[in-house]
């Protein structure tokens, strides 16, 4: 009992500060590392997932607002990562859970964030934050446990860089190369610009042998492995600061290898095809977005989570047709292309966390990597690719 009044007391006495770069402060207390962190703000509509979100490396350098109420319920658990360690900038709830209830946790998730450092704050209103970040846009921020003048951390707030023009892929890309499988199916090169590992489990659990190398591998490298196919990966930062990536996979374009583009690899390969791409007022970040296959007619619920978005008017018609739009706001989300074998979505077929109603673009995208390559892709019982508590 003693040691459960002085935790209490202690989270008590520590208060944290946001502010906003408009000016807006934000009061509450103090969750994970105590310190100063700043980023974009921007919010996640998911019930469920804190960790994944927290670790996905598209996510780095930002502050990620929850907007279900209660975080840190089932504690913190090394399969539920996307990554390595958290990838956010800092964490925002509306009500923090110190004492979890999972069996299946290896440590709460106040702890985990201590552990690698994060700095969070709790007691947010963020039903009325999310609504003025949908009014006003995103912007910098930065939560404090550690200065809380609020002309100081406004400055800061104000001097923070813009996430517009940044480049962010090559600070999260695996430093080397390595074989994550080995399978009877095709040979999966994966361009890493901050790529969740749902997304590798996905191309293992379809027989694929996966190779991963940093975003800066040359191509040549690359295509010395002879291939089967082609994947560009999620990841953080303005696409359009990454000239190199760009013309990198401008070249690859080129080669008739099979090519799948997600999320930041999506953008890139619109970007080499001379297609716009712009930075959004709000963004998608949830696991609830509803998109429909204008194919099928079909409406998918998807998981999603970025901040930029390619310009449906720039799309040239003999180069590539859209295959998916979001329903809220009409925003590509797909994309077949007519000058290589190659297709590329904005949103997150792997999910982690999320629906599963969008695995099939990977079976999509294997189909045309046999059909193209002439090999063989093995049936499959497709095995859960979702980390299961």
């Amino acid at each position: 009992m003693t040691a459960d009044t002085n935790h209490t007391s202690r989270r008590e006495t520590d208060p944290a500060k946001l502010v906003l770069e408009d000016g807006t402060i934000v009061r509450g207390e103090a969750i994970g590392t105590r310190g100063l962190t700043g980023g974009e703000l921007c919010f996640n509509t998911s019930m469920t997932g804190y960790q994944e979100i927290m670790t996905d490396p598209s996510y780095y350098g930002q502050l990620m607002m929850m907007t279900y109420p209660h975080i840190g319920n089932y504690g913190a658990s090394d399969i539920d990562k996307e990554a390595e360690e958290p990838m956010v900038a800092g964490f925002i709830v509306r009500s923090f859970t110190h004492r979890h209830s999972n069996r299946q946790a290896d440590e709460s998730l106040d702890d985990f964030m201590k552990e690698y450092g994060l700095v969070g704050i709790a007691g947010v209103d963020t039903r009325a934050l999310v609504r003025h970040i949908r009014d006003k846009g995103v912007m910098n921020a930065v939560i404090s446990s550690d200065e809380l003048d609020d002309d100081v951390l406004l400055e800061k707030a104000r001097g923070w860089p813009s996430m517009d023009g940044l480049e962010l892929a090559s600070k999260v890309t695996t430093k080397s190369d390595y074989l994550y499988c080995e399978g009877a199916g095709p040979r999966i090169a994966v361009y890493d610009f901050g790529v969740k590992q749902n997304i590798l489990r996905s191309f293992r659990a379809r027989g694929a042998t996966v190779r991963v190398v940093p975003g800066d591998t040359p191509l040549d490298d690359i295509l010395d492995w002879t291939p089967d196919g082609l994947f560009f990966s999620n990841g953080p930062g303005d696409p359009r600061a990454m000239s190199d990536a760009i013309d990198r996979v401008g070249r690859a374009l080129d080669t008739g290898i099979p090519i799948f583009g997600i999320c930041l690899g999506h953008q890139l390969m619109s970007l080499a095809q001379d297609f716009d791409v712009y930075k959004m007022f709000v963004g998608h970040r949830g696991a609830n977005h509803p998109v429909k296959n204008l194919d099928t007619e079909r409406v998918e619920v998807t998981t999603q989570n970025h901040g930029f978005a390619v310009d449906e008017n720039s799309i040239h018609d003999a180069r590539a047709r859209v295959t998916h739009v979001n329903l809220n706001d009409d925003t590509v989300e797909g994309l077949r292309f007519k000058t290589f074998p190659g297709l590329s979505l904005q949103y997150h077929p792997e999910a982690s966390p999320g629906p599963h109603d969008s695995h099939y673009h990977f079976d999509s995208f294997m189909d045309m990597v046999a059909d193209e390559r002439g090999v063989t892709v093995p049936d499959h019982p497709v095995e859960p690719v979702e980390a299961t508590r």
